[in-house]
């Protein structure tokens, strides 16, 4: 298989429009029937991939052609959208009916186990046990078709976010979430962070295509960035059924979302905007993007105004609470000696990928 339809790629910006063309396009060339659809976009944590809009135009079209069109936010562990948030995302156009809440706790089913021996060969003998492929039961609902829209972007856990991690994350269950983000922690983040493979990579991958095969998923992929005046713009959007766009949009990325410096940084200040960034568990992304830039015995400074939690999830929150953040060694001996936290693997990935490791400051300012 291959790219679908595409726009962008070429240095100049895809408008709006053109992003509804290419959707247009996309429609006509899928050759299913389209009569129940499900639409699986972020959440507003991601406000930026352009998922939002891209969802409304997706929702509106379809309708139009009599389909009965469902949307489930991919939460993950995060909370529940409120309908102020499902409404500074997605716009007006999708009433409140339509959208469903993936629950990583309750709605899941599993549909496989992926061996300790594949485990233990991705991440080079450092893990070796088995993890089980969970997923929303939602997508066995007899949909006609599932759209995966969302943003390629540099990520600590898998190396580039979105494609087949929207599936065994966003409307994961606990067990591929918690155990393939301490795959990830424990394969070191500098090592991951903007490649198109990794050891988690391959774990959802092979999820996915052994076990989800028969799901008729589109992946619509973004890469976004700053332009010249400050706003945000789309550089490109690619469509497939399988990795072709991710791996296109994936190039893109890799020129547009990583700065190389020529030194290391000694003061960063980062600001998290406060309808994305309430908790830490969200907010240290200020950490495991800066991290590679910040010199030793540097300053990263978190401006943070709408902080109020350290978990979106109230287990995750009390572990975040009772462990803190001190870096790999300290994390690892808290797992090997604490059930709590052995049992949430993806809570011990999170305070590793959110320590400096003690080469650098953190201060957060509520």
């Amino acid at each position: 298989m291959a790219i679908l339809t595409a726009r962008g790629g070429n240095g100049t910006p895809v408008s709006e429009a053109e992003v509804k063309s290419m959707l247009v396009e996309l429609l006509g060339k899928i050759d299913k029937p389209m009569k129940k659809v499900l639409l699986l976009p972020p959440d507003h944590t991601r406000l930026n991939s352009f998922a939002g809009p891209i969802t409304a135009m997706l929702y509106e079209m379809l309708t139009a052609k009599g389909a009965t069109v469902d949307v489930m936010p991919a939460l993950g562990t995060h909370a529940a959208m409120t309908e102020a948030e499902l409404k500074m995302m997605f716009g007006d156009a999708i009433p409140m009916s339509a959208f469903k809440v993936h629950d990583w706790r309750n709605d899941v089913v599993e549909v496989g186990t992926v061996s300790g021996e594949l485990i233990k060969e991705w991440s080079e003998g450092k893990l070796d046990y088995d993890v089980k492929a969970m997923v929303n039961k939602i997508v066995f609902d007899g949909y006609d078709l599932i759209f995966s829209p969302g943003q390629v972007v540099p990520h600590e856990v898998v190396g580039m976010a979105n494609y087949t991690k929207n599936i065994m994350v966003g409307i994961g269950g606990s067990d591929m979430i918690n155990k393939s983000h301490f795959v990830g922690a424990s394969c070191n983040m500098e090592k991951i962070m903007g490649q198109a493979d990794s050891p988690v990579r391959k774990l959802f991958n092979y999820a996915v295509n052994t076990f989800l095969a028969e799901l008729p998923i589109c992946y619509i992929q973004t890469v976004r960035s700053r332009g010249a005046d400050g706003a945000m713009q789309t550089d490109c959007i690619y469509a497939s059924f399988d990795d072709s766009a991710y791996l296109a949009a994936v190039k893109v990325a890799q020129e547009t979302n990583l700065t190389l410096l020529d030194k290391p940084l000694k003061k960063v200040v980062v600001w998290l905007d406060p309808d994305e960034f309430k908790s830490t568990w969200l907010g240290n992304k200020s950490v495991y993007r800066t991290r590679m830039a910040i010199d030793d015995d540097g300053d990263l400074i978190v401006l943070a105004p709408a902080l109020k939690e350290f978990g979106e999830d109230k287990e995750i929150d009390r572990l975040l609470r009772k462990y803190g953040y001190h870096g790999t060694p300290a994390t690892l001996e808290a797992v090997k000696n604490n059930e709590d936290l052995r049992n949430n693997l993806g809570a011990a990935a999170h305070m590793i990928h959110g320590s400096s490791e003690g080469r650098f400051r953190i201060t957060y300012c509520p």
